[in-house]
C-alpha cells in the first residue's frame, strides 16, 4: 500500500498503464494465496445410524420339513392299508407277486400235512388255500415242488391236487408240479427256475435261497425271530394275501 501511496498526481504520468495493472495482479495474487493458507472449518458429519432388520425366511424350517414328511408318510401308511384292506384278492396278488415267476413248497403250505413221511399215508389239499392258488395261477408263472420218499407218495398228491380241481383253474398243470427225493435236489430245482417269489415252510431252505431269490416268504405259524432282509413271514398263504 505504500508503494500506492507514493503515487501522486504529480509523478503518475511517469508511470505506465501496464506498470498499474501488473502491480494489481500481484496484491490479488498475495491475497489469494492468503486465504488458501487459512485453515479450513470442519463441518461436522451427521451421526451413524444402524437399523437391525429381521428377516423371517419364507421357506419352512428343517425341522418343520421333517414334521410334514413324517405327517405325509403316515399318511400315506394309511391310505395304503385301506386300499390293501378293500382291495380283492387277484389286486392284492398282483401288487405283491407282480405276475412274475413263483416257485412253492407243498407241505405245510399247499397241503396239510408237514413231513415227507405223512404223504406216505395219505395227501390233504387245504380248502382255504384253493382261491388264492386259484388266483396265483391265472396271475403268476408257478411252480409247485415237494419232496417226497416214493412214487406213490407222488401220486397221492397228484390225486389230491385233481380232486380239489386245482387243475381246472386254467393255469396250473401237471407239468409244472415237481418232486424230487433229496433236499439237495429240491433248493437245485428251485434256483434253476430262477424264481421272483419262493414260497416255503421250512425256514432253513427259505434261508439258503434267499441269496438266489429276490423275496422269499416262509409260512409258518411262528414268526422267525432272524431272517434276510428279502424273506417275509405269514402264518399262512391266505393270510398274507388278507383273507384272514
Amino acid at each position: 500500500m505504500s508503494i500506492f501511496n507514493s503515487i501522486s498526481p504529480r509523478n503518475l504520468g511517469s508511470w505506465s498503464v501496464g506498470a498499474i495493472v501488473g502491480l494489481a495482479a500481484v496484491v490479488f495474487s498475495w491475497r489469494f494465496l492468503r486465504s488458501r493458507s487459512r485453515p479450513k472449518r470442519s463441518i461436522p458429519q451427521p451421526a451413524t445410524i444402524n437399523y437391525s432388520v429381521e428377516v423371517k425366511s419364507p421357506f419352512p424350517s428343517t425341522a418343520r420339513l421333517l414334521s410334514l414328511s413324517e405327517a405325509l408318510r403316515a399318511q400315506n401308511n394309511g391310505l395304503e392299508f385301506f386300499q390293501s384292506f378293500n382291495q380283492t384278492l387277484g389286486q392284492a396278488v398282483r401288487r405283491k407277486l407282480r405276475g412274475k415267476k413263483v416257485t412253492c413248497r407243498l407241505l405245510g403250505v399247499i397241503l396239510e400235512e408237514n413231513t415227507p413221511q405223512e404223504l406216505k399215508n395219505q395227501a390233504t389239499v387245504r380248502s382255504s388255500v384253493l382261491e388264492v392258488l386259484s388266483k396265483i395261477t391265472q396271475i403268476c408263472d408257478l411252480y409247485l415242488v415237494e419232496e417226497v420218499l416214493d412214487e406213490e407218495s407222488e401220486q397221492k398228491v397228484l390225486a389230491a391236487l385233481g380232486n380239489a380241481g386245482a387243475f381246472r383253474s386254467g393255469g396250473l398243470v401237471k407239468d409244472k408240479v415237481h418232486f424230487c427225493s433229496a433236499e439237495t435236489s429240491f433248493t437245485s430245482f428251485v434256483r434253476q427256475r430262477e424264481p421272483n417269489w419262493h414260497i416255503d415252510s421250512n425256514a432253513e431252505i427259505v434261508a439258503e435261497l434267499a441269496r438266489f431269490i429276490n423275496y422269499g416268504l416262509h409260512v409258518s405259524p411262528t414268526k422267525l425271530e432272524q431272517s434276510p432282509r428279502n424273506v417275509v413271514s405269514s402264518s399262512s398263504l391266505e393270510q398274507f394275501f388278507g383273507l384272514v
